[in-house]
């Protein structure tokens, strides 16, 4: 009994110094709803709240900082397996997979406006630099028929050179031919994600008199869909 007293009182000296319940409970060796039941009546400062929620939150973001690297390692293990999936793609595939791409992406002809050419847009680099190395390949498309057309934020106008870059470098085109940059404007109201460093807009690839291109695209995704 007296061994009970004496963990009691250690136990009531640890919270007013500010311990949390774990803590305590390392040191006095009692159930969670003992110790519950013997600190019930004990206050605390308000350094002494302060300090116990600053631990609780320190302990949360631990916790979320470990499940943040345990997932980054599941993903990289996940990105890693499904790799080895892809080897040797033929041209034939390669083939399809530009067609397949465009039928989601890419411009068509329609009743209100026929003979329109062929047009990709995307915010992804690596998309397009695909289309066009399918573009040069596939379709015998060359250089001189492709043109760029910028989309971005109008609070993006000061970032424009780094713009530019970016999209001279995927596409392995030279800076001059990305001289039209529409700006939208921006809807105050919208809470929007795609601003900063990282946001570089969306890139149109026109090429030059292709509606026969376009229309034979649209009789491959066509052929497609029939075979399926």
């Amino acid at each position: 009994m007296i061994e009970k007293f004496k963990e009691k009182e250690k136990a009531i000296k640890f919270r007013r110094r500010g311990l949390s319940y774990s803590e305590i409970l390392k040191e006095v060796k009692v159930a969670k709803s003992t110790l519950a039941l013997w600190l019930r009546s004990v206050n605390l400062s308000q350094v002494q709240k302060q300090r116990i929620t600053e631990k609780r939150l320190r302990a949360a973001h631990k916790g979320g900082d470990v499940r943040k690297s345990q997932r980054i390692l599941l993903v990289q293990k996940i990105y890693s397996a499904a790799k080895k999936d892809i080897k040797k793609i033929s041209q034939r595939e390669f083939w399809l997979m530009g067609a397949m791409l465009y039928w989601a992406e890419g411009s068509k002809e329609k009743e209100g406006r026929p003979g329109l050419g062929v047009q990709f847009t995307n915010s992804d680099p690596q998309m397009i630099r695909l289309f066009i190395k399918w573009l040069f390949e596939i379709c015998h498309i060359r250089k001189e028929e492709v043109a760029f057309d910028i989309f971005i934020h109008q609070n993006s106008k000061n970032n424009i050179n780094k713009v530019i870059d970016h999209w001279s470098f995927y596409t392995g085109f030279s800076k001059k031919y990305f001289s039209q940059i529409y700006f939208k404007k921006n809807n105050i109201k919208t809470n929007r994600q795609n601003i900063g460093d990282s946001y570089f807009g969306t890139l149109k690839i026109r090429v030059k008199a292709s509606s026969g291109l376009n229309r034979k695209i649209a009789g491959w995704t066509k052929g497609v869909v029939e075979y399926f």
